[in-house]
């Protein structure tokens, strides 16, 4: 492989084709179903689905099949195969769909409005995932321009993700003959904790969460005639809340929503403290004075990847401040969105969730909890010697440093459908998501030159998986290697 010619190639399609497409695709406010109900309706997620498949299908590779697939009342598919060289399978994930505006942005940036400033790509999704698609190809055609054989690919690209991938598995099934036994995934969907090297994704937290609604009256009443009298649906709501955090600390209360941390993944987020220092936390838009929740850096790195922790994200029933009258309102709900350990099973978190908040009701008040979503996390299989080495190799290749490891706070439900589907697979799941990238919050964006490593790196470990398969390396390591610690670099597999 000659790097400086892969690094060219990937560059200029980036420059030339891949930014332009995607300042196009932020435009696009294909919102996910969830916070989109007549998405199909509105007809923006077919114009970002009709955006990528003219760009892939005008790109110069050779039997290169693309299919828009789309079972009845789901959300398109983009399923691509690439003939490849031996019987291995490579499979390569993203998304399209996206997160609701939100609010806060600043004056000249917005969600669906693009905006090249520097190497920062802004606007809604360009990072979280559009970018996916585009960087699978480039590195499948950076190889294919040198002549580098790679095995079979399969490119997937979902619509449903940011709502939980609730159609994804009806899509698996339907496609199963055609996807084959990958031998590799690679997931472009997480995140990075800094910008100078190469970051793969450990685990992922799991997801549950709902709408939680608390009911006093029928309608509401003079507060000076009330209060006193009827209980507040806010107060009571603060107490059922109570029961599952404590909000001095923020810890989740039940021992049933946590697991025990695995001992590498303790041993890992000390490493990822001592490579991020006080950036672990200083990466978010903290207001003057904020501090975080705990002093010890390693701590938070396990707050965040391996502890249940509750985020109240909407609220009904409370009028805005300038047409809040006296009045004893009837109902107070919120959106809960309650992250959950790797290895807890979501769907069953949730019963309880639900059992935990609507049982006993204070003062006999109406208390539902209404459950939206569960997803499950995921935690990698044992790292086989040749991805470890190839991943180490493409970071210092393209980065100029190590590859490093971290958990994640946020979901992918594919990674354990697939981790199910294909116990055999080594994952390699990573992101351009970095410091400030702020996916899903204001001012959302994409780092460019990262986006164009990230394409680098997959360009190197697709080689280097055809290498292993050709020495029969490829299959079924995943499954029979336990997870091990490593030494001072901090790699864990």
């Amino acid at each position: 492989m000659d790097s400086n010619a892969l690094s060219g190639f990937v560059g200029g399609l980036w420059d030339e084709q891949i930014v332009p497409q995607l300042t196009e695709y932020i435009r696009i406010p294909n919102k996910s179903p969830m916070f989109d109900a007549q998405w199909a309706e509105h007809g923006y997620m077919d114009q970002a689905v009709a955006l990528m498949e003219a760009w892939a299908k005008a790109q110069p590779i050779p039997g290169m099949q693309l299919e828009v697939v789309r079972l009845p009342g789901r959300t398109p598919l983009i399923f691509i195969e690439i003939p490849g060289q031996g019987e291995d399978t490579v499979l390569l994930y993203g998304h399209l769909d996206k997160q609701p505006e939100m609010t806060g942005w600043s004056a000249h940036l917005g969600p669906w409005k693009p905006v090249l400033d520097g190497d920062r790509l802004y606007g809604r999704g360009g990072a979280d995932d559009g970018y996916a698609i585009f960087g699978s190809l480039a590195a499948i055609m950076a190889l294919q321009a040198q002549g580098i054989p790679h095995a079979r690919c399969v490119v997937m690209i979902e619509a449903c993700e940011e709502s939980g991938s609730y159609d994804l598995p009806y899509y698996v099934d339907h496609l199963a003959a055609r996807i084959g036994k990958p031998s590799l995934i690679v997931c472009l969907d997480s995140g990075c904790g800094n910008y100078d090297q190469l970051w793969l994704t450990t685990s992922l937290r799991g997801l549950t969460g709902g709408n939680l609604t608390v009911k006093v009256l029928e309608e509401g009443v003079h507060s000076g005639d009330a209060s006193g009298v009827v209980a507040s649906s806010f107060r009571i709501l603060r107490q059922v809340l109570s029961r599952l955090e404590d909000e001095t600390s923020g810890r989740i209360k039940p021992q049933e929503l946590h697991v025990e941390i695995p001992a590498q993944r303790v041993a890992q987020a000390q490493r990822t403290a001592q490579i991020l220092g006080d950036a672990v936390y200083s990466k978010f838009p903290l207001v003057d004075g904020m501090q975080p929740m705990n002093a010890d850096l390693a701590e938070l790195v396990l707050n965040r990847t391996w502890r249940p922790a509750l985020s109240v994200t909407g609220i009904g029933g409370l009028p805005a401040l300038d047409s809040a009258g006296n009045v004893l309102r009837p109902y107070t709900a919120v959106k809960l969105s309650l992250r959950v350990p790797p290895t807890l099973d979501a769907a069953k978190g949730g019963e309880f969730l639900k059992r935990l908040l609507e049982s006993d009701p204070p003062y006999g008040a109406k208390v539902t909890f209404d459950l939206e979503k569960a997803g499950s996390g995921w935690e990698a299989p044992a790292l086989a010697p040749w991805l470890e080495a190839a991943v180490d190799a493409a970071s210092q290749q393209f980065f100029g440093a190590p590859v490093a490891y971290n958990g994640e706070g946020g979901s992918i439900p594919f990674m354990g459908m697939l981790g199910e589907k294909f116990p055999g697979a080594q994952f390699m799941i990573t992101g351009v998501l970095g410091p400030h990238s702020n996916a899903h919050g204001p001012n959302e964006f994409l780092h460019v030159p990262t986006g164009k490593r990230m394409s680098m790196c997959v360009a190197k470990v697709v080689a280097d998986h055809y290498v292993a398969s050709t020495q029969g390396l490829t299959r079924g390591v995943a499954a029979s290697h336990a997870h091990t610690v490593k030494g001072e670099d901090g790699c864990c597999d």
